[in-house]
């Protein structure tokens, strides 16, 4: 048995692995491949929320399929809770919501659900329970009856979000939710997305709005040109080095003067220190080499 196949039997403590993974695909025309993953690893870990960031073309996509066991790689290995994803068992605990879902536009709200909750083997009373609880949670039973064609954006996406959790998946897997929804709606299914994360619910997410990716993810890895330049945990991640930012409660503008050895004996109590930090824009924008480029 491979050594491969060995370490999947026992589930780990990750949701996702990815172990020295390698995708290449012809181009047309030209004897040559184009790499759009290099040996990338890395770890998810139970109910984070992992924000998976890079340009246009960086490979993040195929990755995700590959995760998804709709790609298969040229080397490398890929897990969902230590089952190997190239596996159909591996996807029953996933629910995931692509970038641009199709959905068939005249049937309802309520009847989606029904349809996809079939095809996840949901049944009767289960179902209809099923159905209403997540139209519930996504604030749409007033527009349950509604057929999907009057349906703005941002509900469309919410309408994905529930379909994608309708077998009560362990992991979910967002390619874009909020792409083209306006503020508001952006605001809505980010904190759907928090509401997930409360219950356990592991989260893959692939977004280009940087800003709202920090607000809602615990770490990020950030791929440039098919490589995996930087990960780990945010907060360490935009912290700016070399640099230490000291919030004070009760100083005056003369002790403020004094050098931070003194300010104890003057009674002031420091509240915080931590590095000041940078955004995750500017911070993306440095490592990937975009910066200052048009």
């Amino acid at each position: 048995m491979a050594e491969s196949e060995i370490s999947s039997q026992a589930e780990p403590g990750w949701a996702i692995e990815i172990e020295k993974l390698n995708k290449t695909f012809a181009i047309p025309f030209r004897r040559e491949r184009l790499h759009a993953v290099r040996d990338l690893t890395l770890q998810v870990g139970k109910g984070q929320v992992y924000g998976l960031l890079g340009p246009n073309g960086s490979g993040k996509s195929t990755a995700m399929k590959v995760i998804l066991g709709l790609l298969k790689p040229d080397t490398g290995r890929t897990a969902i809770f230590g089952q190997d994803s190239s596996k159909v068992e591996s996807r029953e605990q996933v629910g995931f919501l692509p970038e641009n879902p199709y959905f068939y536009r005249f049937l309802t709200g309520l009847e989606t659900l029904n349809f996809y909750g079939k095809l996840c083997s949901i049944k009767g009373k289960a179902l209809t329970d099923r159905c209403w609880e997540l139209l519930k949670l996504v604030d749409l039973e007033g527009a349950a009856h509604r057929r999907l064609g009057g349906y703005s954006k941002g509900m469309l996406q919410r309408i994905g979000l529930a379909q994608a959790l309708i077998q009560h998946p362990r992991l979910l897997v967002l390619d874009e939710p909020t792409a083209g929804v306006d503020p508001a709606g952006a605001r809505d299914i980010k904190d759907l997305i928090m509401r997930l994360k409360e219950e356990g619910i592991t989260i893959l997410l692939c977004s280009h709005l940087l800003a709202q990716v920090q607000e809602i993810c615990d770490r990020i890895g950030i791929l440039h040109r098919g490589e995996l330049v930087r990960e780990g945990r945010l907060e360490d991640l935009i912290g700016i080095e070399n640099q230490t930012e000291l919030i004070l409660e009760g100083a005056s503008p003369e002790v403020l003067k004094e050098l931070r050895a003194f300010l104890e004996a003057r009674g002031v109590r420091a509240l915080r220190e931590s590095k000041p930090q940078t955004t995750l824009e500017n911070y993306f924008l440095e490592v990937t080499g975009e910066e200052g480029q048009s």
